[in-house]
């Protein structure tokens, strides 16, 4: 009897104890998703997937669980689910992307905040985004961001910036996870050599945010945020070749070192060797490149689980352009004509969360520019150094979320040329505040302040306005104003002024430009019934100047002028971003952008140069699942530009055409962990040169040797200079690179 009371008591308890077990796998488009958190909501119990995409969860009592999976950049998906005793539950999820426009953003208010949260605009481009067609750098990999525009400064070395709503590129600040790494001397070369496998995302804000980041984001600013070493892949690579013989390899490494820190590492190395001149002209249409970029960024694990990260970039470039004989020879000579640019640059830039209870950050960034160059035989030779330090603390009050701010930076800047008799040194002193107000779950004010002060300008107040109404969850409306300021640095910014015979005219002393700006934003997303994805977002924006400087090419074709405007000039302007995901594996990002940009002086008002009135994006892709393959069309169209003449009798169009570069890929991803790609660049061949008798004026004399002047100095027509032209390579405003073909592999050990 002893016995059976004791068999029946086991039983009893065995029931009573019995556990359950949950497992399944994540995945999206077909492929595993490694890391993806998985929550069991009542259990209080979490994991993340494995290598591939797998995960379980063991020793769960009976009962009625919600279970949740995520991943960033994707909308997570839950699940109901019944334990029944001593049972192994499969339950596998299939995410989809966030096409509810809802990601993470840092950039506009300096602080990570859900997009559809945030009162200031902030547009966000992931990886998969710039893959539709693979570039060999970030600043080629911009052109299809509507509003964007990458912008050729020169025919022979290929130099650019980034235009965006038709302000010149110094207007840009360039970010690299979050610390002002681009500026100055590499505003022209910086974009060059990152490398595209470390990218996390680019998030751009278009307008001034000279209240949180200073003087140079007047027109907007561009942030490259790096990859987690955590949340990247073992090892990665990305490699193609062009039918140019073009050469891009892009690699990335992961490590962990012990349990104290995780690392990665990228390298990216670009080479083009192959001097091409298909427009007959005896100038190289491509400049040829040879660069390497190796970048690597540490994270270290604390107690305290706050942020400590280091991160640093070596770059060093050798590209030159010029006549076809031009060899390293020649280099500085007057024989034969070429420009020659050696950039060596370091960057170390890195961010340490205090062991405070308070939320406070200190950033920091340093960059060492070396520029050894030489423009036929003009050389420049340029040194520029920029520290910076930033301290942040991040204070939540009931309503008020509070970022106060104090920044130093210190530039030193020293050349070869007139400009800069001694070396220029300046420390800037920053205090800075903001203060977002949620008044109710609908509307939020945004009210930021900063102090700069300036050792050769003294004082200088920016402040910031913004609000955002949340009319519904599907309909938001921002409104954003503020003022900014910008100093200039003449000969790292003006390239123009480096290449060509103009001679360079500085008429005064430059005084610090102004601007007073304010944008209306909507936003609206749109699911239909079958599934479909509508994003539709519109902005309309105002920007006036005073003291603008901008390069007067009209007045005197031999001369480039340098002032302050005796008046203003504004950028205003609408665009519209269209973003359309269809459950047939169709998805469309569609945008169009139409501006204003004009200078009023002495009561006149002319049209900026290099400003397009009208531009189009657009990226469409679509996914055949049973032949493994995706397709991406790609591209971009301009309206008409007016363009730098040198003069009455110079038979070049003073007005661009309406151009456009297309671009076609296919993608096969059959096969674990590797994709191959293949497609064809500017499918309709265009380039510059169409309808133009010649691009570069005077290449058969790039020297200038056969030019005549009168005693005025003008130059006078002659049988040999029947326009009276001097050799000028800055007639550009498109790439002058016409079809070709690529082929390329990309492969990610999770």
């Amino acid at each position: 009897m002893k016995n059976l009371i004791l068999y029946f008591f086991l039983v009893i308890t065995s029931l009573s104890f019995a556990q359950s077990s949950l497992k399944g796998s994540v995945t999206a488009d077909g492929m595993p998703l490694q890391q993806a958190n998985i929550v069991l909501k009542k259990a209080a119990k979490t994991t993340i997937s494995d290598e591939n995409g797998d995960y379980s969860i063991k020793n769960l009592a009976p009962g009625n669980y919600e279970i949740v999976a995520s991943y960033t950049g994707f909308r997570s998906e839950s699940r109901n689910i019944t334990l029944i005793d001593s049972t192994e539950l499969v339950v596998d999820f299939y995410l989809k992307e966030n096409n509810s426009l809802d990601e993470v953003v840092i950039t506009g208010t300096m602080k990570p905040v859900s997009r559809l949260e945030s009162p200031v605009p902030v547009e966000v481009y992931k990886p998969t985004f710039f893959k539709k067609n693979p570039t060999a750098n970030i600043f080629e990999a911009l052109q299809n961001v509507n509003g964007v525009r990458p912008q050729l400064n020169c025919n022979v070395c290929n130099t650019g910036d980034i235009h965006i709503n038709g302000l010149e590129g110094p207007y840009t600040l360039v970010l690299i996870d979050g610390m002002p790494i681009v500026s100055g001397l590499s505003t022209v070369y910086g974009l060059s050599g990152i490398p595209n496998s470390l990218l996390e995302r680019i998030e751009i804000v278009k307008g001034p945010a000279s209240s949180l980041y200073g003087s140079e984001a007047v027109g907007g600013l561009i942030n490259i945020i790096t990859k987690n070493p955590k949340n990247a892949p073992i090892f990665s690579a990305d490699t193609f070749i062009t039918d140019w013989g073009e050469l891009n390899v892009d690699l990335g490494f992961k490590g962990n070192v012990g349990k104290a820190a995780s690392v990665l590492t990228g390298v990216n190395y670009f080479n083009y060797s192959n001097p091409i001149d298909n427009n007959n002209d005896n100038f190289t249409d491509v400049t040829l490149q040879d660069r390497v970029s190796v970048f690597q960024k540490w994270n270290f694990n604390r107690k305290s689980n706050k942020q400590l990260s280091l991160a640093g970039r070596f770059f060093y470039e050798d590209r030159w352009g010029g006549e076809l004989q031009w060899e390293k020879k020649y280099r500085g000579g007057n024989e034969v004509y070429g420009e020659s640019i050696y950039t060596k640059r370091w960057e170390l830039l890195g961010a340490y969360e205090l062991p405070t209870i308070e939320k406070m950050l200190f950033s920091f960034s340093y960059t060492d520019h070396d520029q050894n160059s030489v423009y036929g035989d003009m050389p420049y030779l340029a040194k520029q150094r920029i520290g910076f330090g930033q301290l942040t603390w991040d204070k939540k009050i009931n309503n008020h979320d509070l970022l106060f701010g104090t920044a130093l930076r210190y530039q030193y800047y020293d050349d070869n040329t007139t400009a800069t008799v001694d070396e220029d040194v300046n420390w800037i002193p920053s205090l800075f505040v903001q203060d977002e107000i949620e008044i109710n779950d609908n509307h939020k004010v945004l009210l930021g302040a900063r102090y700069d002060y300036n050792n050769n300008h003294g004082s200088i107040f920016t402040p910031r306005l913004a609000y955002k109404w949340k009319i519904n969850d599907n309909n938001i409306l921002r409104f954003n104003t503020g003022t900014g300021f910008r100093i200039v640095n003449l000969f790292t910014e003006e390239h123009a002024a480096l290449t060509g015979s103009r001679d360079v005219i500085v008429l005064e002393e430059l005084k610090p430009e102004r601007s007073f700006n304010a944008n209306l934003n909507h936003l609206k997303k749109i699911y239909t019934n079958n599934g479909t994805f509508i994003g539709l977002e519109t902005t309309a924006w105002y920007t006036r100047f005073s003291n603008s400087i901008i390069p007067d090419y009209d007045s005197n074709p031999n001369q480039i002028i340098y002032k302050n405007l005796d008046g203003y000039a504004v950028t205003k302007g609408i665009s519209t971003n269209v973003d359309m995901v269809f459950n047939n594996g169709l998805k469309m990002i569609l945008g169009a952008t139409y501006m204003d940009v004009s200078k009023t002086e002495n009561n006149t008002t002319t049209r900026q140069i290099l400003t397009e009135k009208l531009s189009a994006t657009w990226a469409i892709s679509y996914r055949i699942n049973k032949l493994f393959l995706d397709l991406d069309y790609t591209g971009n169209v301009y309206g008409p530009m007016r363009l730098p003449l040198l003069g009455d009798l110079d038979p070049r169009e003073e007005y661009s055409p309406i151009w456009s570069i297309q671009n076609i890929q296919f993608t096969f991803n059959k096969f674990k962990n590797l994709e191959l790609y293949a497609g064809v660049k500017n499918l309709l061949n265009w380039t510059p040169n169409k309808g133009n008798p010649f691009i570069i004026a005077r290449a058969n004399d790039p020297f200038d040797k056969e030019v005549q002047y009168d005693n005025s100095g003008n130059v006078q027509a002659t049988p040999d200079n029947p326009y009276a032209l001097t050799f000028d390579p800055g007639y550009v405003y498109g790439p002058n690179q016409g079809i070709r073909s690529f082929i390329g592999l990309r492969y990610n050990l999770k």
